[in-house]
């Protein structure tokens, strides 16, 4: 089953709660746990529960505190956006997504309401919001005086949106349609959406439609005078009592709520006498205006009287009064069980619940989106922190993503070098890094100097290293961070940022050298592109592999992929698809994937394939038509070097995406290199999936 949906509105009042309390209602009935999230709620005075909240959590009795169920209030995303602080945005709401996540078998997220100050982004932060969590939606419209033009415009577009920023949609909804037009609507959306979107409509409910007494004077912060039994009574409508008594009983409708100042003692008992007799219809209740109270005598026959209407009590003016009334946006709350109950019935009637429970339940993610892919490996990395010896201490960029790690809690440091010249750094930079959350080490000066050189010398002697060489060898930081690692005194180590590749590998290479069933270290990047996560593999260690060393690398990668969370479908990238190719480098790559098929049945792979066939559905489904792979490939294995570290950059960089890594695989212990030109976040990245290595993936 599909972990949560997305609930989201083209616009306000599209009576967005009777899809939420109807999923909420259809997803108990499959599940025992169901969660509640809403990212963005509108602003709440000090002490306040925001309605929507209070209404889900309360009446399905869902195990959270209000103040679990969202992420931010509407001002705070406006303050924030306005400092350009989107990446805060969707961090924080992650992980308030995936702490709910956490604890239940599904959540129902639902959207913004399209109210008040920032309505005019609230669109794009639902797409936003919807992709970086990677759950599917469900888009819901009004028909409220819409043609049928202009609804169905409105759904489509809001279908393509979505679509384009890669947000699966499960179901769209029109809500508000006249009854005679339910046919026509879902007949509309039926012929120009895909046959796997379910469709829907709902028509219009007049009682959902319309404020209780309640909603009024909560809306007119209305003292209650009697009644209170009978607060929630639906308003069918209201009128002004003006006139004299006898003209105005002629102009009373069901449930009607009557307008009149607090002096009218003859409206006042008149409409209450009214209310209960059989000759005129039942009322919903009486306002009072100008903040009369009708006098000692009034309220003492009142009081006599049985079943009471509610009897609300307002400062304002008539006219203000009446003017506001007619603006109150009707809600469901908590304790209005009615409409709640009313809800529940209209979503089972009319949407098609028992299919979309099925595409709920089969519903399957494509991917991974790169922003959760980045949540994952930080709180993967926290579960079992790990030590991450970094040589280069002295780098500006390997200070800065220090005091990242730390802030972050993700990992423990050690920093090679001189300990006044690193403390000297970090005072210049300004960083505020607590010197006592990290180690210090300046290698010629460590107590196991002697202990490593003698541990290098014992390892390397028959390679004609004598205990003077090792020694001279251990100054280097490369060798005495890999010693570190290879002795147990680090679980793993990330350098680069100044040194060569060949420097900070060769020392892993001659003594914690590969695992028993690898012969050969290659490297993989995650490729964070904006819709999905890929691995390419290898693209900074193996010139220019042998078909032998590709199926390798291709298993590798594939193990590396599942380890984080990525179904390895693995295309062996080549200049021709299939079998119409000729050429060496061609039948390097055709005979590295049956290599890869004989050693490995159980993988996806196919091979030689080009690179718009592996990514393109259309592109391959032409070229590869009966391939799992074609169109949908998730591991990118290129055939050498030049390929591999050229298309990995250049991916980079014309899509803004982000590479992770190199990653190297096939060490027995974790030991990752850097490029001279990485950034603060490059070095962050890799010390993160580092430390995930060292955990045994």
């Amino acid at each position: 089953m599909s972990k949560a949906i997305y609930i989201v509105t083209t616009e306000p009042n599209s009576g967005k709660s009777i899809v939420a309390l109807g999923l909420m209602h259809l997803l108990l009935g499959k599940t025992a746990k169901v969660g509640y999230f809403r990212p963005i709620i509108d602003d709440v005075p000090n002490g306040k529960i925001d309605n929507h909240i209070d209404t889900v959590l309360s009446y399905f009795n869902v195990d959270m505190k209000s103040e679990e169920a969202y992420a931010y209030t509407r001002g705070q995303v406006v303050q924030l956006k306005n400092k350009d602080k989107d990446d805060e945005i969707v961090g924080h709401i992650i992980h308030k997504f995936k702490t709910i996540e956490n604890r239940f078998d599904f959540v129902l997220v639902e959207g913004t309401d399209f109210s008040g100050e920032g309505a005019i982004i609230e669109w794009d932060i639902n797409v936003l919001i919807a992709k970086n969590l990677g759950i599917p939606a469900i888009i819901l419209a009004s028909g409220k005086n819409k043609s049928l033009e202009e609804l169905l415009g409105n759904l489509y577009m809001a279908y393509d949106s979505f679509m384009e920023k890669g947000v699966e949609v499960l179901s769209i909804i029109a809500n508000k349609v006249q009854p005679e037009n339910l046919d026509l609507v879902t007949n509309g959306l039926k012929e120009k959406l895909p046959d796997n979107i379910l469709v829907g409509a709902i028509p219009i409910n007049y009682t959902l439609g319309s404020p209780t007494v309640k909603e009024i004077a909560q809306e007119l912060d209305a003292k209650i005078l009697f009644g209170l039994n009978y607060i929630n009574n639906q308003v069918g409508g209201f009128s002004v009592g003006a006139m004299q008594l006898r003209n105005y009983l002629t102009h009373l409708k069901k449930d009607s709520l009557v307008i009149t100042p607090g002096d009218r003692a003859d409206i006042i008992l008149g409409a209450l006498q009214a209310n209960i007799s059989t000759n005129y219809p039942n009322l919903s209740g009486i306002v009072l205006t100008g903040g009369l109270i009708p006098e000692e005598s009034i309220i003492k026959l009142i009081e006599g009287l049985s079943d009471i209407i509610p009897i609300l009590s307002v400062a304002g003016g008539t006219y203000s009064v009446t003017n506001k009334i007619g603006t109150i946006r009707p809600r469901i709350y908590a304790d209005n069980k009615e409409k709640i109950i009313t809800s529940i019935q209209e979503f089972d009637k009319y949407i098609p619940t028992k299919e979309l429970a099925e595409r709920l339940i089969t519903f399957k993610a494509k991917g991974i989106t790169p922003r959760m892919f980045q949540y994952n490996l930080l709180q993967k990395a926290k579960s079992t922190k790990k030590h991450i010896v970094l040589p280069e201490g002295l780098d500006d960029r390997i200070l800065l993503a220090t005091k990242k790690l730390i802030d972050a809690d993700a990992v423990t440091i050690t920093l090679l070098g001189n300990k006044e010249q690193i403390k000297s750094k970090i005072a210049e930079l300004d960083i505020d890094l607590d010197l006592n959350k990290i180690n210090i080490i300046d290698p010629t000066k460590s107590d196991q100097f002697i202990e490593y050189a003698t541990t290098l010398y014992e390892l390397r002697k028959h390679k004609n290293v004598n205990l003077a060489m090792a020694q001279d060898l251990m100054e280097d930081v490369s060798y005495y961070g890999t010693m570190m690692v290879y002795k147990g005194h680090a679980d793993g180590m990330v350098s680069g940022a100044v040194h060569t590749t060949q420097h900070t590998i060769r020392p892993a290479l001659q003594f914690i050298k590969t695992r028993p069933d690898v012969s050969i270290v290659s490297s993989i990047f995650f490729m964070c592109l904006p819709n999905r996560v890929t691995v390419f593999g290898d693209c900074a260690i193996n010139p220019n592999p042998t078909a032998e060393q590709l199926s390798e690398i291709a298993i590798s990668s594939a193990a590396t992929s599942a380890a984080f969370g990525i179904e390895p479908k693995i295309a062996m990238l080549s200049y021709s698809s299939g079998a119409s190719g000729v050429g060496e480098d061609v039948d390097r790559v055709r005979k590295a994937t049956e290599i890869i098929k004989e050693k490995r049945p159980d993988l996806k792979v196919e091979g030689p394939i080009q690179y718009d066939a592996a990514v393109d559905a259309k592109v391959g489904l032409s070229k590869l038509p009966d391939s799992e792979v074609a169109g949908q490939a998730s591991v990118f294995i290129f055939p050498d070097l030049n390929t591999g570290n050229n298309t990995y950059k250049a991916v980079q960089r014309e899509t803004g995406a982000l590479a992770i890594g190199p990653m190297l695989q096939g060490l027995n212990k974790p030991v990752n290199d850097l490029s001279r030109g990485c950034t603060v976040d490059d070095i962050f990245n890799t010390v993160i999936i580092t430390a995930i290595q060292a955990q045994g993936l």
